[in-house]
């Protein structure tokens, strides 16, 4: 089958398109023809090598969330499964490829009406902004701010949020076209990359709750705008690991009794993750939740894929097809 793995860390022309053996389910697993490969912040951060000290190595197959068919099951897995469209998790690889296998407690079967390429813009993104709000302690009335908020965690984020009854939401973003695409979503004030207000709002005066896609070198400057009891969780590191010293600016603001917290979506158990993400298909198969796919492309234009992800080009999620 065809497939495509990381050849050299680095740039995205370091991925490479090859022939590979079709994967064979194991005892608990389901194989899936894939119809949709979502296009994810960590595959870019695997493939220019920042987490190879973690494992990971050149050659590496990338991918985490795939929908399709399943073809094949497993020793112990319900025969039931076959045939059936469905989302999958394949962990941190497996998913650039026209077939893929996943644990069937990390499959879940798609609802009438929703689309493959839909179900994996939602599907990983959904649960990290559900789980981050919580993580977060948002509450009805909560000023939020969504930082990196054109990305496909973002845009759910920013709608959880909204429909969870913010008092306002706030996003940063690169343009003013972004702007007005995130305020269809819910958002109520549009800021630039350096958190400074653009396009005539009013500034707000501080944050209750920052959810950060970014971290980078700009983190400290984030936290110093939340509000006295004010909680920042970081979802992802796409701008870079944020300076050593960050917490300072917690410890120089003690007296307002801020917090930090990062959020992965791996601490939060199996049962509870399928069960928001069944919800949030479901909702999305309604109408009441938006995906914003930003392009679907064939699987051996991967690299393209990637090169507008790191030119900040990306509006939701790109998906591949095989």
């Amino acid at each position: 089958m065809k497939a495509v793995v990381i050849r050299t860390f680095g740039e995205p022309d370091g991925l490479e398109v090859v022939d590979v053996p079709e994967p064979v389910p194991g005892p608990g697993q389901v194989r899936i023809a894939t119809e949709a490969i979502g296009v994810g912040g960590a595959d870019a951060v695997i493939r220019r090598g920042t987490l190879a000290a973690y494992g990971f190595r050149e050659g590496h197959l990338p991918g985490s969330e795939v929908a399709g068919r399943v073809t094949a099951v497993g020793e112990g897995v319900d025969a039931g499964w076959s045939g059936r469209r469905v989302w999958a998790f394949t962990g941190l690889s497996g998913g650039y490829a026209e077939h893929a296998v996943a644990s069937v407690d990390d499959v879940l079967a798609l609802p009438d009406g929703l689309g493959g390429a839909d179900a994996v813009t939602l599907g990983g993104s959904g649960v990290v902004a559900h789980f981050a709000l919580e993580r977060a302690r948002f509450t009805p009335g909560d000023a939020v701010l969504v930082r990196g908020a054109a990305g496909s965690i973002g845009v759910t984020a920013v709608q959880l949020a909204a429909r969870g009854g913010a008092g306002a939401v706030a996003v940063t973003t690169s343009s003013a076209e972004r702007g007005a695409r995130l305020r269809e979503l819910g958002a109520t004030h549009v800021l630039d990359r350096s958190g400074a207000v653009s396009g005539g709002d009013e500034a707000l005066e501080g944050f209750d709750v920052v959810i950060d896609v970014v971290a980078g070198p700009q983190l400290p400057d984030f936290l110093d705008m939340l509000r006295p009891n004010g909680r920042c969780v970081a979802v992802g590191v796409v701008g870079g690991q944020p300076p050593e010293d960050f917490g300072m600016r917690l410890i120089d603001a003690f007296r307002s009794s801020l917090s930090f917290a990062t959020f992965s979506s791996d601490t939060v158990p199996g049962p509870d993750r399928q069960a928001v993400r069944a919800a949030q298909f479901a909702a999305a198969a309604r109408g009441e939740l938006r995906t914003v796919v930003h392009e679907v492309l064939p699987l051996d234009r991967a690299a393209a894929a990637h090169r507008a992800m790191d030119e900040g080009r990306v509006f939701g999620r790109i998906v591949l097809t095989p």
